[in-house]
């Protein structure tokens, strides 16, 4: 097998992140609105300090905007190259993470499609999710330092100026990280990272290959054509965005935190990120970006799976 499948995977992930980037930014801008604003640093007397804080806490959650509304704003604020921000990142996550995970994903399948003695077969649905689970788990903690960078460019422009990372590039935001808060903070969240990997590609894989057999069987091998990739792509992206959003919401705003010494960061961890989350904005919020999630996981999941079976054609018969 050799490299040919991390290419053939990395080379499509990439084309796909790129064209579908600014959908996953307006996600990201969504899943923290409503975020609880860090505590103030000033000191009242007479306790007024906690007294301020906790009339924040009880004050209702701020009015939940669309994709389209976050884009408007996006477009005002920053024009629009805003949609753009964090591109760089993306890139070189896909890149890491997806090169890894898609080329992992197509060595085992095939290997155990060699060793299940049937001829090059289809592999049963249980294969071809513990096949995606493995393959996404390590792609993540691969890629992790990427992911983090990526979610604060992208949501650096939510931020009064005063307050911005204005990190100029990937590799100034991977550099900046290591050197203020440690070479861990490359991978904070990476439990998180690895979770939501595992189900996306464990899901999105598999169905993919699952919706992609099943139209084949019924409509004959003529059919494996344009349609029945972009119709099974877009069944794996929807399976992937609903399985995936709840742990991605939780990832985002962990990765996003900002740690300040002295003082104890927003989260201790997942777990209490989620407890506060539906806590303060109920259980719902635990889906916030699901639409444009599933509006970017849609096309991103059909030009993934379109331009990897383009360059299998163009790399058939073609081994390294």
């Amino acid at each position: 097998m050799g490299l040919k499948g991390f290419v053939e995977g990395g080379a499509a992930c990439v084309v796909a992140g790129s064209c579908t980037h600014p959908l996953d930014l307006i996600k990201v801008r969504m899943q923290l609105h409503g975020e609880a604003p860090p505590a103030p640093a000033l000191a009242f007397p007479g306790g007024g300090a906690h007294h301020h804080h906790h009339h924040l806490l009880q004050q209702p959650p701020p009015r939940r905007p669309g994709p389209i509304a976050v884009c408007a704003q996006i477009l005002r604020a920053e024009g629009p190259t805003g949609l753009l921000s964090g591109v760089s990142a993306t890139m070189l996550r896909q890149t890491l993470y997806s090169t890894t995970c898609m080329g992992l994903y197509d060595t085992l399948k095939r290997r155990w499609e060699r060793e299940g003695g049937g001829g090059g077969g289809p592999l049963p649905l249980h294969r071809k999710v513990a096949a995606g689970l493995f393959s996404g788990g390590v792609g993540a903690a691969v890629g992790n330092p990427a992911d983090v960078a990526m979610v604060r460019m992208q949501a650096d422009g939510r931020l009064p100026a005063a307050q911005r990372r204005n990190y100029r590039s990937v590799a100034d935001a991977i550099v900046r990280m290591a050197r203020d808060e440690g070479v861990c903070s490359l991978w904070r969240g990476s439990p998180l990272t690895v979770k939501r990997a595992m189900i996306v590609a464990a899901s999105q894989l598999a169905t993919y290959d699952q919706a992609k057999e099943a139209i084949l069987a019924r409509r004959g091998q003529g059919a494996d054509g344009l349609a029945t990739h972009a119709a099974a792509g877009f069944a794996a992206g929807l399976v992937a965005a609903s399985a995936s959003t709840p742990v991605d919401v939780v990832k985002t705003r962990v990765m996003n935190m900002k740690v300040v010494a002295g003082a104890p960061p927003p989260y201790s961890g997942a777990l209490d990120c989620l407890i506060k989350t539906v806590r303060s904005e109920g259980a719902m919020a635990l889906y916030k970006g699901f639409v444009p999630t599933v509006t970017r996981q849609g096309p991103f999941t059909i030009v993934l799976f379109v331009t990897l079976e383009q360059v299998r054609k163009l790399l058939k018969g073609v081994d390294f």
